[in-house]
């Protein structure tokens, strides 16, 4: 009877989990190699350039800073936020670090860093367009506003429109080329991808709203229920902020209207 019950203690314990020993870091430093899953058509973000195909964005300096701080080296693992879920989930990368939004739909599947940048909606319209000049024209009777359907856009814009008309378009790309057809007057951004639109085009103007609408803080995401692993995140962020790092990031790519401090 004693050796039964010794041998029913263990069974009756909860089953181990990799994520109780929480140790990333450990598995990081013997790996050698920071792995960090980015979306690389993030401009200003995490973008690589099609003809260098070198990549270029804050999340790129912050990524690399990180990884010499833990005394690592670095590998970028393409991703986009369609895969992000999984790429996370399923131990893709150790970090996603391309301005993820912090949303409650993602919260269920990863934890998030400090924010370190908040963007609200913006709007992009031909610099041609005659009736689309500033924000206060957009939601005017006989417009057409494109969304990109699942961003956090479409369902601010069916709440916020009462006189224009919501274009949902399935392919990211495809909210572009609505509005050079004229399907659409406007599409709706963030700021990183708007102020693209308007640096490397000759038909774009990026506008902006006379107060912040929806402002969702940008943030770096983990596996979830691995502490250890995020606070080490955290504290990378807020000393990048201290320090100037993430400010000095900000403005070499032109986002300091967006930074988090």
């Amino acid at each position: 009877m004693a050796a039964l019950c010794g041998l029913a203690a263990p069974l009756a314990s909860p089953p181990a989990h990799a994520d109780d020993n929480d140790d990333r870091l450990a598995r990081i430093e013997a790996r050698g190699t920071l792995r960090v899953c980015i979306w690389p058509d993030y401009y200003a973000i995490t973008y690589r350039n099609p003809r260098t195909r070198t990549l270029d964005g804050i999340d790129i300096d912050m990524a690399q800073a990180f990884a010499d701080d833990l005394g690592v080296d670095l590998t970028f693992v393409d991703s986009s936020f369609a895969d992000l879920v999984t790429d996370i989930t399923t131990g893709a990368c150790d970090i996603a670090m391309h301005g993820v939004g912090v949303r409650a739909d993602r919260a269920r599947h990863m934890d998030f860093s400090d924010p370190h940048l908040v963007s609200g909606i913006y709007a992009v319209t031909p610099v041609t367009h005659p009736t689309v000049t500033r924000w206060g024209d957009i939601d005017q009777p006989g417009h057409v506003v494109a969304v990109h359907k699942g961003t956090f856009m479409e369902p601010e814009m069916r709440a916020r429109l009462r006189n224009a008309e919501l274009l949902v378009v399935d392919a990211f790309k495809e909210r572009e080329q609505a509005v050079l057809s004229g399907r659409a007057d406007v599409f709706m951004t963030d700021y990183p991808y708007g102020w693209r639109m308007a640096a490397l085009t000759d038909w774009a103007r990026l506008l902006a709203p006379p107060e912040p609408v929806a402002p969702t803080p940008y943030a770096y995401a983990v596996p979830r229920n691995e502490p250890a692993w995020l606070a080490r995140v955290n504290a990378f962020v807020r000393a990048a902020k201290a320090d100037g790092r993430l400010r000095r990031a900000a403005e070499r790519h032109g986002l300091l209207p967006i930074l988090a401090e």
